[in-house]
């Protein structure tokens, strides 16, 4: 476990083709969690039958929209895994084509698995109070999009104002600035929560006793509208607390 502070476990259950398929996982990882994945460990196992190939690459998309988008400290490390293991006991009509209607069955079965791992790894980010949801809706790419959420919940100097529950939407766009995203500053829109905080680049009028409220909870949603396309990305982080430069500070020991 070394510094996690609880087990990552999820199971859940889907019907192809009138048979029973079993999804279960489990993860490692608190602190050095950054793109591309990082000091984490994750392991996936299911009955389905599935090839070798569809195996791959629904791992490949579930990976994308998950462990890829969970960031903790902005370090990485040499050790990374994440598995998938099958042994098609299910029964099911083999997958072995991605163009069945099956294999998308799946393919979100898995993604919902590894997405809730990925959010148990940023709630127990070393020191962390609070976790972080970073949507960014209406960016012109899909990469666009990646790249502004993975920016945005990774910023220090937000996950420090978060920690301090400040409502500092200036912290938000300075990173959207640097992510290297397609966007046009004078037509962001940032929520905090359903608080509108700025609106066309600028600051909104809203309430500080209701932004303070919103940051107080453990689970804080951000979302950031670039008003410039319809693609979207969703990225995980938490705040940063004086407890992981306390947990960092004299790791060794």
């Amino acid at each position: 476990m070394t510094t996690d502070t609880f087990a990552k476990e999820i199971a859940l259950q889907i019907e192809l083709d009138g048979q029973k398929v079993l999804l279960g996982g489990m993860a490692k990882g608190a602190g050095m969690i950054h793109p591309n994945m990082a000091t984490m460990l994750a392991l996936v196992t299911t009955d389905a039958a599935i090839s070798p190939a569809c195996l791959q690459e629904a791992l490949r998309r579930a990976n994308d929209a998950s462990f890829n988008m969970v960031t903790v400290d902005g370090d990485t490390s040499t050790n990374d895994t994440v598995v998938v293991l099958a042994n098609g006991r299910a029964g099911n009509p083999l997958l072995e084509d991605t163009a069945n209607p099956g294999f998308e069955l799946f393919c979100e079965a898995l993604k919902e698995v590894c997405q809730a791992l990925a959010k148990m790894i940023a709630r127990d980010g070393e020191g962390a109070t609070k976790l972080l949801e970073v949507q960014v809706v209406n960016a012109p790419g899909p990469e666009d999009a990646r790249k502004a959420a993975r920016a945005i919940a990774g910023s220090t100097l937000l996950k420090a104002a978060l920690f301090g529950e400040d409502a500092n939407w200036g912290r938000i766009i300075c990173a959207l600035g640097y992510s290297g995203a397609r966007f046009e500053p004078d037509r962001v829109d940032v929520y905090l929560g359903g608080l509108l905080v700025a609106r066309n680049g600028a600051g909104a009028s809203f309430s500080e006793e209701e932004a303070g409220k919103l940051l107080a909870k453990e689970e804080i949603r951000i979302v950031v509208d670039l008003q410039a396309g319809d693609a979207a990305a969703t990225a995980w982080g938490c705040d940063l607390s004086y407890e992981y430069v306390r947990i960092n500070a004299d790791y060794r020991s």
